[in-house]
């Protein structure tokens, strides 16, 4: 017998108290770390707020898949069909420099094109484009956008505490669990904490080998979901540069590596929500069980061997943007964390092409961005 899957309604979001007011702040220490980031990384060039060091733009394809049980076969999925795709693999630090001093927080954003529908973005509602920003973990370590305030600001510092070692390690946790001191004992972020050692300490490996989630829920049609980018089990089985040595430069080069000698897959799956209490909206720390629901292949990312090698591919990929808010209303993010992503990223995406003196403009094909064999 199948689940009796939770149905979407607009309530199920809460109205986080002083959101616009946090939101503003955010925005504001997003755009001084963009500004800053002329000077400060050493490039010229103003960066991403977060994920600023990729690793790749990579050429694919998407494949809904057909004969989807109905609660799946839901917006974009109702259709089969191909879609263009483009893929950029980061390391999710707001900073760029050696891989060793940047985490193993990976992210992978995935562009499809020749989608159906207005997205949710005011300013480009004819895209024709459908994004997804997943990073190598089921979780996050956020859950409100109060929380996110001193998050960002302990991230954009995280070099200098933990160049200080032991002592400077405990007083980012320190800091991270009492938001430097003005939370209340209560309101302490325990789970996020855990949520952040847990993203951490995922191990160090190919990026083509781990699994990407969207963390925050968003709307399934008719239902309420969770999406992830899975590898293909044959294809992983294939990769030879698999654990990383610790290096400057480790996730770019055997990415590299690998898709110049032989093609490779993703399967892009669905975990529609069950239970509001167990696989809560607003909670991002909590991983939604997979005996409750299990995840559903929706559609499949093919990935052509090519050369991804260049310095222009490195350009090509700074011009894009990404953001979870490029969907339609049937895929909507959903919670807060999810809702202030909306505005944020829009925002840091603007100041950085202007800053970059860079058109921003949305590709209507990915031959735009990425001929094939180029």
């Amino acid at each position: 017998m199948s689940p009796g899957f939770i149905l979407y309604t607009p309530d199920i979001e809460i109205v986080e108290p002083h959101f616009d007011e946090n939101m503003q702040t955010v925005i504001a220490g997003m755009e001084r770390h963009i500004c800053d980031s002329l000077s400060a990384e050493s490039t010229g060039q103003a960066l991403r707020d977060a994920h600023s060091k990729g690793y790749g733009l990579v050429r694919g394809e998407v494949q809904i898949l057909g004969g989807l049980p109905k609660e799946y076969a839901q917006g974009i999925y109702a259709t089969p069909g191909r879609h263009d795709a483009l893929v950029r693999f980061s390391n999710g630090s707001p900073h760029i420099g050696a891989d060793t001093q940047l985490g193993r927080t990976i992210g992978l954003a995935l562009k499809m094109f020749d989608i159906n529908g207005p997205t949710l973005l005011d300013d480009e509602p004819d895209s024709r484009t459908f994004d997804y920003n997943t990073i190598n973990a089921p979780v996050f370590f956020c859950n409100t956008v109060q929380h996110y305030l001193f998050i960002q600001e302990l991230f954009l510092e995280a070099r200098t505490y933990f160049a200080e070692g032991r002592h400077g390690r405990h007083r980012f946790y320190r800091d991270y669990v009492t938001g430097k001191g003005a939370l209340e004992p209560d309101e302490w972020a325990w789970e996020e904490l855990l949520a952040f050692l847990a993203v951490a300490q995922r191990p160090c490996v190919n990026v083509l080998l781990s699994v990407y989630s969207t963390m925050g829920a968003v709307r399934h049609g008719d239902h309420i979901a969770k999406v992830r980018i899975v590898p293909d089990p044959a294809c992983a089985s294939e990769v030879v540069e698999r654990q990383l040595a610790p290096a400057a430069e480790a996730f770019r080069p055997a990415l590299v590596a690998e898709l110049r000698e032989r093609p490779y897959a993703f399967d892009i799956q669905v975990q529609l929500c069950a239970d509001l209490d167990r696989m809560p909206v607003e909670d991002l720390t909590v991983e939604w069980p997979e005996q409750l629901s299990p995840y559903v292949t929706v559609a499949r990312l093919s990935i052509p061997h090519q050369d991804i090698s260049g310095a222009e591919n490195l350009k090509r990929m700074n011009t894009l943007s990404f953001t979870p808010w490029r969907v339609t209303a049937a895929h909507r993010p959903l919670g807060s964390i999810m809702r202030v992503r909306k505005e944020v990223y829009r925002r840091a995406s603007l100041l950085r092409h202007r800053l970059n003196h860079q058109e921003r403009r949305e590709p209507r094909t990915a031959d735009e961005v990425m001929p094939l064999g180029s």
